[in-house]
C-alpha cells in the first residue's frame, strides 16, 4: 500500500477542488495513483449525479466569452442546485475556467467534449465536481454567435448572459452591440424580426390571444368596466399593403360619417392609421427584437436606435441564456 502524505492529499485537492478527506480516501483507494484517484472522484460524481438527477438546478452562473477580434462569441450557464454553491468562489472560478475554452465550440455537445485540462473534458469536469460539491451540476444552455462584430453582456447577478451581432465593425460598434445585448437580456426577444414568424405560429397565437381578450371582456363587461380592444391581427407579418389600404379607407369612411371636413383628413388619418398598426402588432413588441421599444429611449424602437447611430448598420443576430 502506498504511503499517502499530506502533500499528496493537497496536490489532489488543488487538482480537483475536492475535500481533504475525499482526496485522501480516493488516493488510498487508488494506491497513490493520481490519475486513478481522479477517476475515483469522477465515479463518485456519477453516483451523486444519478441520485440527484431529478433535482432542480436553477442556480449557478451565466458566462460569456468573445474571441479577440469580436467576430464570435459564446454564452453558457453552469448550473447547480443552491445559491450557496453558485456564489462560492471555487464554483465561479470553475465557470470562468470553462469560459476560456468555450470559444472553440459551436454547440453544447461540442462544448461538453472540449478539453479543459489535459484529457479532461468539460463533461468530465462537471461529473467530477458533482461528486466534489455533492449537488447536481450541469451545463444548462450553450449558444454561439458569429457576425462581423459581436459584443456581450452579463447581468449583474450572473443569472443572464446575452450577445448581439452587428453587420459591420463601425466606430462605436462596441457601445451599440452591448446596448443591444443588454436589450436582449432585459426584454427576452425570441426572434429578430416579425418576418421570422411562421404563418402557423401566427395563426395559432392570434386565435389564442383573441380568445383570451374576449374572455377577459366578459368579466369586464359584468363589472361595468371598459372593455379591452379585440385585435384582428397581432403582427406586421399579417398587415400586407392591401390590409393597410383597407384600414385607411375605413378610417376615411369613419371621418366622413362623423362630418369631418376632407381638407383636414391628412392631419388625422396618419395618427389613426398608426394606432391601427399599434393595436394589431402587439406580439411584435413583445417578441421581435427590432420592433421592441428601446429600453434606453422609449421613443425609439431597437431598429430606429441602430439606424440613428449609422443608417447602414444592422443587427444580424442575438443569443441569450439564463438560469431561470
Amino acid at each position: 500500500m502506498a504511503n499517502i502524505t499530506a502533500a499528496d492529499v493537497k496536490k489532489l485537492r488543488d487538482m480537483t477542488g475536492a475535500g481533504m478527506m475525499d482526496c485522501k480516501n480516493a488516493l488510498v483507494e487508488a494506491d497513490g495513483d493520481f490519475d486513478a484517484a481522479v477517476s475515483v472522484l469522477r465515479k463518485k460524481g456519477q453516483k451523486v449525479a444519478a441520485k440527484r438527477a431529478d433535482r432542480d438546478s436553477s442556480e449557478g452562473v451565466a458566462m460569456a466569452k468573445l474571441n479577440d477580434n469580436h467576430t464570435k462569441g459564446v454564452v453558457f450557464t453552469l448550473n447547480c442546485e443552491t445559491d450557496f454553491v453558485a456564489k462560492n468562489d471555487d464554483f465561479v472560478n470553475l465557470a470562468k475556467q470553462m469560459a476560456e475554452v468555450a470559444i472553440n465550440a459551436n454547440t453544447k455537445e461540442e462544448f461538453l467534449n472540449t478539453k479543459l485540462e489535459g484529457d479532461l473534458t468539460i463533461a468530465d469536469k462537471v461529473l467530477e465536481q458533482t461528486g466534489v460539491i455533492g449537488e447536481k451540476i450541469e451545463i444548462g444552455d450553450f449558444q454561439a454567435l458569429e457576425a462581423p462584430y459581436v459584443a456581450s453582456y452579463i447581468h449583474a447577478n450572473n443569472s443572464i448572459a446575452s450577445m448581439a451581432g452587428l453587420s459591420e465593425s463601425v466606430e462605436n460598434a462596441e457601445e451599440v452591440a452591448r446596448n443591444i445585448a443588454m436589450q436582449v437580456a432585459a426584454m427576452k426577444p425570441s426572434v429578430l424580426s416579425y418576418k421570422d414568424f411562421t404563418p402557423e405560429f401566427l395563426a395559432e397565437e392570434t386565435d389564442a390571444r383573441i380568445a383570451a381578450i374576449e374572455k377577459d371582456n366578459i368579466e369586464l363587461g359584468r363589472l361595468g368596466k371598459t372593455l379591452k380592444h379585440v385585435p384582428t391581427y397581432i403582427s406586421k407579418a399579417q398587415l400586407p399593403d392591401e390590409v393597410i389600404a383597407k384600414a385607411k379607407m375605413d378610417i376615411e369612411a369613419e371621418l366622413k360619417a362623423e362630418g369631418k371636413p376632407e381638407k383636414i383628413w391628412d392631419r388625422i388619418v396618419p395618427g389613426k392609421l398608426q394606432r391601427f398598426i399599434d393595436d394589431n402588432t402587439t406580439i411584435d413588441k413583445e417578441l421581435c427584437l427590432l420592433d421592441q421599444d428601446y429600453i434606453k429611449d422609449g421613443n425609439l424602437t431597437v431598429e430606429t436606435y441602430v439606424k440613428s447611430v449609422n443608417p447602414d448598420l444592422k443587427v444580424v443576430g442575438f443569443k441569450r441564456v439564463s438560469l431561470k
